[in-house]
């Protein structure tokens, strides 16, 4: 059995202290699930920039406008996906809990389509299709989920079913029983193992729709997998058979729209593959 490091969820902190109105707020803390965020939209930003001296899709600076348009999508709708898909009477019955974002509740699907949402928009102001645009983004966005994990990992949240695997750990709150590490197999396949899949693959041209397709459905199979060694929420529980969760069910339409994506990437005329991601020349 591993021993779980106990690492503190904040960085720095400050405080209790008053405001003006003697009313105690705090402690201020700097917590490493927020700065987790700072590094996944950094790495992002530096392999995208990297990316727009190899191909042909954005400048510099046409690539920052999209990318905040993506950040801005993600944390929207990682939020409203986390309220609508894991906890919808809540928020129905206390609706301003939605911005109550320190307390935790973020969803990747919903931060997907937050992202696909706001990316595509922005993407349109430089007259780049959906896909080019989402096939240029796709492998900046591993490294963000391997970050996000490793957050989940520090805050001891998310941890994994009950082992007797020399894997597991004993998670502060999560009882005396031993459990898989999940956050960090997540980190290893959605984060390590998915960027260095699409980087190598969207190294070289490909037709429009491939990259975005290889993502989804990379994506889809590694965080099903990695549902087998997770808790379920405890307010959801096991959907279906005592080992269907929420996120097998919500990586379903993931899965099948990678294969839909590949497919037609790869039906069309050998005269219009290579379309969506050239590369510069010299």
């Amino acid at each position: 059995m591993l021993q779980y490091p106990r690492l503190s969820p904040d960085i720095v902190s400050f405080g209790p202290y008053s405001l003006d109105s003697g009313r105690v707020i705090g402690p201020f803390a700097l917590r490493w699930y927020g700065m987790m965020y700072l590094f996944g939209f950094l790495s992002a930003w530096l392999l995208g920039r990297y990316r727009c001296t190899k191909t042909a899709v954005f400048t510099k600076a046409q690539f920052d406008d999209v990318l905040v348009f993506g950040f801005v999508g993600v944390l929207v709708g990682a939020r409203l996906g986390y309220a609508l898909f894991y906890n919808p009477m809540q928020f129905l019955a206390n609706p301003l809990d939605i911005f109550r974002v320190w307390e935790g509740g973020m969803s990747f699907h919903g931060g997907m389509l937050g992202v696909m949402i706001g990316q595509g928009l922005a993407g349109r102001r430089y007259g780049k299709s959906f896909f080019q645009t989402m096939d240029f983004m796709a492998p900046l966005v591993p490294p963000g989920l391997f970050f996000g994990r490793l957050g989940n990992f520090i805050n001891a949240e998310l941890w994994g079913r009950v082992t007797d695997s020399p894997l597991g750990m004993v998670f502060p709150g999560a009882g005396p029983l031993p459990r898989h590490p999940s956050q960090l197999y997540e980190a290893a396949l959605e984060g390590v193992a998915l960027f260095t899949i699409l980087w190598l693959f969207s190294s070289r041209p490909r037709p429009t729709m491939a990259v975005s397709g290889l993502f989804s459905l990379g994506y889809g199979v590694f965080r099903c997998f990695a549902e087998f060694f997770r808790q379920p929420d405890a307010h959801l529980g096991y959907l279906a058979f005592d080992f269907v969760t929420m996120g097998m069910l919500l990586c379903l339409p993931v899965i099948a729209t990678g294969v839909i994506l590949l497919s037609l990437a790869y039906a069309r005329p050998p005269a219009d593959k290579g379309k969506g991601t050239k590369p510069k020349k010299g």
